[in-house]
């Protein structure tokens, strides 16, 4: 399957909108169906998994329904369980065929539990992109396939269905959804198009119940005359953890007691993989933390925990390391402004979570040509990071350097800010004279650490975060020097790695902790905590330490040597001279105008002991990695510094 299922939104949908159509919000399994030649059918779920031996009756309804095309297509819906009126029912009554492979045990589900697969869009039709379309074209030419057969004939059945929509008014389908108990309604815009793999803002979910999927990470014993276990241990995934959020014993029968059972001990380990500590009324029970679950429930508490969750089913077609709490969070309203503003490629202005308000221009603006990122989704990128990356550069004055025309374009350095009159929010410091490198008196400096800030540097294209290494409280003194580790024309990124475990290696000996980070292009970048009122003399001092024993014992790889054509060939030059009042590099999470779109990444030392390539490292996929493994460049600000001044009066001496 080339394609992947479009993603709504939890961002708020009026009930009564001219531009909006609306359509049950099924409580199924998301599925995309492939027709090929002669009607034969193939069914994928949301994550990539085939699905087709597990609901044959759906792929012959498909199958009979469509033998007649004469080129294949690709439909979106959703498959649902049917309940004895042959209305679609919750995901609780479907989650027992979700698991099962054996064509008997298949058989004997297809009895016990009828399904349907319930079309909403149509993606591709022969050779045409049909998903490119608007969604009120793809729904004509949908309806138009739908009605050369008939929905009652036995070809069909009820097992092959079109989603009902309405359009401008919802009044009436949300009463009925209330009356019923569906899970809620689906907000469409009617011109928006189709956008494959994205959560986009054209589709937004009216949710009735509180309904989401959790990871198992344990259960308790069971008591009295209860078989099997207690109740299960839940969380989601919060900065590269996985957080406690309650347990639930309720929505089993004896039979699905057993199965989980059977799948949770077969996971069983000794350690808790939750973050925080839990207690439990019976003993406890720890389980590797790939299993999900479906669990209904009335609200979240004060105290972030679950309120009357009751089991409806497990999933495999959720990956356990993407689920995190459902909610619209003041970070995915200010997403959700920035796409509805691309999508439309028009200027506007963004509400941020603190109530400020800045301007945006030419969101649909293209910064990297190759890969079709536009400056919209550059400044997507810094809203999802921006818990990460906004840490590391407060207080700090930043450097900019703008790419108003793109990568490709001519870029200019920006020392101070040049308008009078900022958008509210946005932070400008005067430094003292004598700390100010800038050679002109009372230099208004852009300083770090708030979204305001972040987005409006976006907005005047500075595509990366450059900070001093100290902060305006105290300019003369570093907190952190770095080493910078950049390869000549001939030289490997295996080489930079190498060359990164020989500064590791030296920092050990000194008893310095060290944090290394890719600097999103192609180098790597070791940073060192200092203690406190360090002067940046003393910095720049234990950084050339430290290099140049790195390049005296590597000499056929490492070099210190400044002048570029005198480095050797294929070296690896190991840059102590960041490290001075006014220099910068560009900090953890910054995105970067290399190539590939890069991201300066922090690294684990395993990481670097390995293989490794910075260009996985992308403002498409480092956001990701960055919720798995939350933030790595946390220690560089909360980890002990060792005594420097010990160390360098040692070698001073020697």
């Amino acid at each position: 399957m080339d394609l992947s299922p479009m993603l709504a939104t939890l961002a708020e949908a009026p009930l009564v909108s001219k531009g909006l159509v609306y359509e049950p919000k099924y409580d199924g399994i998301r599925a995309l169906v492939e027709v090929g030649p002669k009607g034969t059918a193939r069914i994928w779920s949301r994550n990539g998994n085939e699905k087709t031996s597990q609901f044959p009756a759906v792929v012959n309804a498909v199958a009979k329904a469509f033998s007649r095309l004469k080129e294949p297509i690709v439909l979106d819906g959703e498959i649902v369980a049917l309940d004895e009126k042959g209305r679609p029912a919750g995901f609780q009554r479907l989650q027992g065929r979700m698991h099962l492979s054996g064509a008997k045990d298949v058989e004997r589900a297809e009895q016990a539990q009828p399904a349907a697969f319930i079309a909403f869009d149509l993606l591709r039709s022969g050779s045409e992109a049909v998903w490119k379309l608007p969604l009120s074209e793809r729904r004509k030419r949908l309806e138009k396939m739908f009605a050369g057969f008939t929905l009652k004939a036995e070809a069909a059945g009820e097992t092959l269905r079109l989603s009902e929509q309405v359009a401008a008014d919802a009044r009436a389908l949300h009463d009925r959804a209330v009356r019923e108990g569906w899970e809620g309604l689906i907000a469409k815009d009617a011109v928006s198009t189709y956008q494959p793999g994205r959560r986009s803002p054209a589709w937004r979910k009216i949710k009735l119940q509180k309904q989401q999927e959790f990871v198992v990470g344990g259960w308790t014993e069971p008591r009295q005359t209860r078989q099997y276990f207690g109740a299960l241990l839940l969380g989601v995934q919060e900065g590269g953890r996985l957080k406690y959020v309650g347990h639930t014993g309720t929505g089993f029968d004896q039979k699905e007691l057993a199965r989980v059972s059977k799948l949770l001990k077969a996971r069983e380990v000794k350690d808790s993989p939750f973050a925080d500590k839990i207690k439990t009324n019976e003993p406890a029970h720890w389980a590797r933390p790939d299993v999900v679950a479906q669990i209904r429930f009335t609200e979240w508490t004060s105290d972030d925990k679950l309120r009357h969750p009751v089991y409806l089913g497990l999933r495999d077609d959720k990956r356990a390391g993407e689920v995190v709490r459902e909610e619209v969070s003041p970070l995915q309203k200010v997403l959700d402004q920035l796409r509805a503003l691309e999508d439309a490629r028009k200027d506007g202005e963004l509400t941020l979570p603190n109530g400020d308000r800045l301007k945006v221009t030419n969101p649909a603006k293209v910064f990297w040509a190759d890969l079709k990122i536009t400056k919209g989704e550059l400044f997507r990128y810094y809203v999802e990071v921006s818990p990460y990356l906004l840490p590391a550069v407060k207080d700090r004055p930043l450097v900019m350097k703008r790419f108003p025309n793109g990568v490709t374009g001519k870029a200019f350095y920006q020392q101070r800010s040049r308008e009078e009159k900022p958008p509210p929010g946005v932070r400008i410091e005067v430094l003292d004279d004598a700390a100010d490198p800038i050679d002109e008196p009372d230099a208004r400096r852009l300083v770090g650490g708030s979204l305001t800030t972040l987005l409006y540097m976006t907005q005047i294209a500075a595509i990366s975060q450059d900070p001093w290494f100290s902060r305006v409280q105290s300019p003369y003194d570093a907190d952190h020097v770095a080493i910078d580790l950049d390869p000549t024309d001939h030289a490997t990124f295996a080489q930079v790695l190498d060359v990164a475990r020989w500064v590791r290696d030296e920092l050990h000996k000194l008893g310095i902790p060290g944090f290394p980070k890719t600097s999103g292009s192609r180098g790597l970048h070791i940073y060192i905590p200092l203690p406190p009122e360090t002067s940046y003399e003393t910095g720049v001092l234990l950084a050339q330490v430290v290099a140049t024993l790195v390049a005296t014992r590597h000499p056929k790889v490492a070099t210190v040597e400044r002048m570029v054509k005198r480095r050797p060939r294929g070296t690896v030059y190991v840059d102590f001279l960041q490290n001075i009042l006014g220099k910068t590099l560009a900090t953890a999470y910054s995105a970067r105008a290399s190539d590939y779109a890069g991201v300066s990444t922090p690294l684990t030392w395993k990481e670097v002991d390995g293989t490794l390539d910075p260009r996985d490292f992308t403002i498409r996929t480092a956001p990701a990695r960055f919720r798995q493994v939350g933030d790595l460049w946390e220690g560089l600000r909360t980890s002990a510094p060792a005594d420097l001044r010990a160390i360098l009066k040692r070698f001073g001496s020697a």
